[in-house]
Order: C-alpha cells, then structure tokens, then sequence
C-alpha cells in the first residue's frame, strides 16, 4: 500500500482556479498576520469539495469563517528554472492566485515546498524527462533552492516548510536521505540570508516515525520512535512539525495512548505544529472510523500537546466528491494507485460534501476561539 500521506490538493486548485495564462496580479496587503500573537494559528489545505472554480471560490469564502491561515503545499515546477527575467511562468503566476485567494478571504499562508509525489512519498513528482531522481542531482538541487528563494521572496513567509513527511523517504531511500539534508541546510541558511525571522522547518509523518504502519516499520517494533531522521536536521530546525492520520493505525481515536504526542514534549523544547492530519468519519478500505473519532481525535491533540503549537492545520474543512477528483485527476494522467490513496482521505473533512457541519466543527471552531 502506499505511504499515507496528503492529497493534490493545491495541484487541483491550481489547476482549476488558475490555470488559464494570465498576467501577474498584484499581491493584496495581508490586513493581519496569524503568527502575532503567542496563540496557536488555526488552518486547512485548500482542498474544495469538487473540482470546479464555483467550488474553489464558495470554499475559501467558507475557509475564512473556520481559519486563520491556509497551508499551501506546492510541488516544484522544475523547468521554470532559473527564470529568464523576462516573464513569469504560468505555474508561479498560479501560486501567486492561490495566495490572492487566500488574502481576499482574509487567510495567512504557510508554505510547503515538496519535490515529492504527495501520494507517495518514495518517488519524486514531474520531474522532467532524463533528470535523474535523487537528491544528488545538481538540477535537483539548484531548482528546489531557486523554487524555495522565489516563495521567499514573493511572499515573505513567516513559516516555510521545505519538504513534507520526509522521513517516509528516508525510510524508502536511506542512501539519497543524506543528500536531501545536505540540500537542507544549504537551502536553510539561503533562506536565514534572505529572510532571517521566517521559520523553517520539514515535516515528519508521525504514525510511520513510531513504526505503527508494518508495511513500512522495515521491522522496527511498534512505538521504538525513529528520532534519529528528525534530529539529522538539527540545528537547522526552528520547529518540530509533524502530520498525524492515527486512523491507519488505530481503529478508534480512543485507543490513542494517553502519551501519544506528549513524547515530542519531553525530547524537544522548541515550538511544534501539525502541518497535516485528520481523523475518517466513516469506514475507509481497512481502517474504521465514526464522527466521535474526529472529536477524540482533536480533544486529544489538543490535551496532549495543543498548548506548544505554533499552527495546527487539519487536512480537509469539507469532504470531497471523490468521483469529481478521480476524473481530474485521470485527466492529468494521475497512477490509479495514487487515485485509491486519495480514496483514504474522502471523509476526513470536519464538514460533509454538502457543507453540513460533523460534530468535531464545533470542538475545532471551539479550540480556535480560545487560542
């Protein structure tokens, strides 16, 4: 099975909402940022329920009343670089949307750059034809650092990420794991040059960090965490992000250990923050789920470690009309594997498709307002 990871969901809303040649659009001033106070920043993927532009733009519009900030996670658009100086390419001119989106509705943003296949994290995404695969690559490295530097500099980040559940490629590819942070903390101190307040950071997939997915444990035993992938990036981490979907691991979410997350407490002092996660409202393949799990799921997160959380970005607001992804995404000549992966994820959201609230809206609506 694949990796457990996220969905194309910045892909498809690129795709959708901006996809059509367009000149550069002025960026709207941010009227406040989410990170001003020491509260914790409340987000979601922008992942509408159908792959429409009506959809995207009723779903920001939605976004706003339950969030502060949207997590934007974008694959790297290899051939743009390096920019010719003269023009933008359409793939920046479609983040650039993505961000005017999100400021007309009054979000900040969090960035994700992620060189990988969101849907499974052993293989690199679209990287053009001959390029090597493998962090080695001086392609690689030079587009991933260019890519990054022009979020920097477009957008003036306050949190960057600059890859997302990397240690599932660490575990996949242990050889070209070092090469990948070697480019970290390359790209790291670009970024400290350029922009020294904005925080960096990797995510770590936190069920397949504690060896609870069997398939990819490569027979470590169950809770023996692999603190070693994480720590291969200190100092250059300015905080410890990780993304949690325990239903792959757990049939309810009160069967979560009462110290599931508090083990991050005890081995790091820095701030944290879930870029991605979720809990299944329904059955899904081999994995159970039931409304109460999403509220277990967010009352636990926030019992066990919600008072050190930088942001906290749940995956979906709204679930999505699968059949409506699915044929998008075939279009886009998506691996039907990775189309059964996205299937994991349909009844993650904290509403239904038709926008009708689940029970763990008001727990997470709750949360935001007394942060």
């Amino acid at each position: 099975m694949p990796r457990i990871t996220t969905l194309l969901s910045v892909l498809i809303l690129a795709g959708v909402a901006c996809g059509a040649p367009t000149p550069i659009a002025p960026l709207p001033t941010p009227e406040r940022s989410a990170f001003t106070s020491d509260g914790t920043a409340f987000g979601f993927f922008p992942s509408p329920p159908r792959v429409s532009l009506e959809s995207v733009l009723a779903h920001f519009v939605d976004l706003g009343k339950h969030a502060d900030l949207v997590l934007l996670q974008n694959n790297i658009p290899w051939r743009a670089f390096p920019l010719d100086g003269q023009s933008e390419p359409q793939a920046l001119i479609d983040i650039r949307n993505q961000v005017i989106l999100a400021r007309r509705n009054h979000l900040d943003t969090v960035f994700v750059v992620d060189p990988l296949n969101g849907l499974n994290r052993r293989e690199f995404s679209g990287l053009p034809t001959g390029w090597e695969a493998s962090f080695q690559n001086p392609k690689v490295r030079a587009a991933y650092r260019d890519f990054t530097l022009w979020i920097v500099r477009t957008f003036q980040p306050s949190h960057l990420g600059l890859a997302s559940e990397i240690n599932t490629y660490a575990d996949a590819e242990p050889e070209d794991f070092p090469n990948f942070v070697s480019l970290y903390r390359e790209t790291y101190a670009a970024v400290k040059a350029l922009a020294p307040e904005t925080q960096v950071f990797v995510t770590f997939q936190w069920e397949d960090l504690n060896n609870l997915i069997p398939a990819a444990a490569e027979g470590r035993p169950a809770y023996q965490v692999n603190w070693e992938q994480v720590e291969a990036f200190e100092p250059d981490l300015d905080l410890w992000v990780i993304s949690s979907y325990p239903f792959v691991a757990f049939a309810h979410a009160a069967d979560l250990p009462d110290d599931y997350y508090t083990r991050l407490l005890k081995r790091t002092d820095k701030p944290l923050a879930v870029a991605e996660g979720g809990y299944t409202a329904s059955p899904v393949g081999l994995f159970s789920g039931e409304p109460e799990d999403q509220v277990g799921y967010l009352q636990t997160i926030d019992r066990q470690i919600g008072s050190r959380l930088s942001f906290w970005v749940y995956l979906l607001l709204t679930d999505f009309d699968l059949d409506s992804y699915a044929r998008y995404m075939r279009q886009s000549g998506v691996k039907e594997q990775d189309v059964d992966t996205l299937g994991l994820f349909a009844s993650v959201g904290l509403q239904n498709a038709d926008g009708s609230p689940k029970p763990a809206l008001a727990v997470w609506d709750a949360l935001r307002e007394t942060r």
